[in-house]
């Protein structure tokens, strides 16, 4: 098969595209001819050498990635005869492998994939869509809500948009640049204003006519975070996930006393709860979609060139997911 390579931690053009051996299911596995797999800013930290969430440094050479969707074509010893030839979507986990025409996967872990949906629509969802599951447990939206989403035109800040919508909320998009502010607006925001221009926070409160945000759902930081927060009125929550401008390296996040609630890690997996939160939050996203509640953008590019998609990536030069196809 052919798959993407990380021989060296590095910048991205150290992702090779290459022959290598198929992977074979072990008991209790599935092999997936995989259609989509997806990328996230994790991928490129871990390419740099960083350790990240993972309990282990990672071993070279490695094939990254760990959210794959596509068809079962191989059964390991013990797993049910009918998974065989569904569409299914999953996580990998800590275990890479995603980017390549081949992944095996755990059959616990395995999703089947609503009819509605394709396999790069999957993905997102997996990944990019639980974690909005995640992120609106802290400040559930609704009628009478006034809820700023920063990178707006992002993964994440595609599918917040549609859920606060969906809940009756008032939604003002930020992004960066008219073409993605286009996209916001197309998305279904109230209001889609550019935060690289100055005068910004003016236009949402010319828009709002005095009103005051209740939530700014926050993984951006830096000014963007530190302008929005000021949109919040009494009582309003500012729910911070990430802090993209700050960097993945030596970043901090904007955060306000009484206000900023940081809310990845345990504190997410807490709140959702149960016996495994992160399958959980998986099947709430892919609820939300089957139901035409959620329909995650997606940035897709050949899995010859996951080095672009990186570098894509990195510099903020992509709208909605990231995903690689075989």
């Amino acid at each position: 098969m052919r798959a993407i390579r990380l021989h060296t931690f590095g910048p991205a053009e150290n992702l090779t595209y290459e022959e290598v051996e198929d992977p074979r299911p072990g008991p209790g596995q599935v092999r997936v001819a995989v259609r989509a797999a997806g990328v996230h800013l994790l991928d490129a930290a871990l390419r740099e050498g960083m350790r990240g969430p993972l309990p282990e440094p990672t071993a070279l050479p490695t094939v990254p990635g760990r959210e794959v969707a596509g068809v079962v074509d191989a059964l390991g010893d013990g797993v049910d005869a009918a998974w065989l030839g569904r569409r299914v979507v999953v996580h990998l986990g800590f275990v890479p492998g995603g980017y390549a025409e081949l992944a095996v996967a755990d059959v616990t872990r395995l999703h089947e994939i609503p009819p509605n949906l394709d396999a790069a629509q999957a993905v997102a969802l997996i990944g990019t869509g639980r974690t909005a599951m995640g992120i609106v447990q802290f400040a559930e939206p609704g009628p009478g809500s006034v809820v700023v989403v920063p990178a707006a035109a992002g993964g994440i800040g595609t599918l917040l948009v549609q859920y606060a919508r969906n809940a009756g909320a008032t939604v003002v998009g930020l992004a960066g640049g008219p073409r993605k502010t286009a996209l916001v607006r197309a998305n279904g925001a109230d209001l889609a204003v550019d935060y690289t221009e100055p005068a910004w926070p003016e236009k949402v409160r010319a828009h709002l006519g005095g009103r005051p945000a209740t939530t700014v759902f926050d993984g951006v930081g830096g000014d963007v975070a530190r302008e929005a927060t000021a949109l919040l009125g009494p009582g309003g929550r500012h729910i911070v996930f990430g802090w993209s401008a700050e960097g993945l390296r030596d970043g901090t996040p904007y955060l306000v006393e009484g206000v900023s609630e940081q809310v990845l890690g345990p504190v997410m997996l807490e709140r959702a709860g149960g016996p495994d939160p992160l399958r959980t939050l998986e099947l709430r996203a892919l609820a939300e979609a089957a139901a035409g509640r959620l329909a995650p953008a997606v940035h897709r590019f050949p899995l010859s060139e996951a080095a672009e998609a990186h570098r894509a990536l990195q510099s903020r030069g992509t709208t909605g997911k990231v995903v690689l196809e075989p």
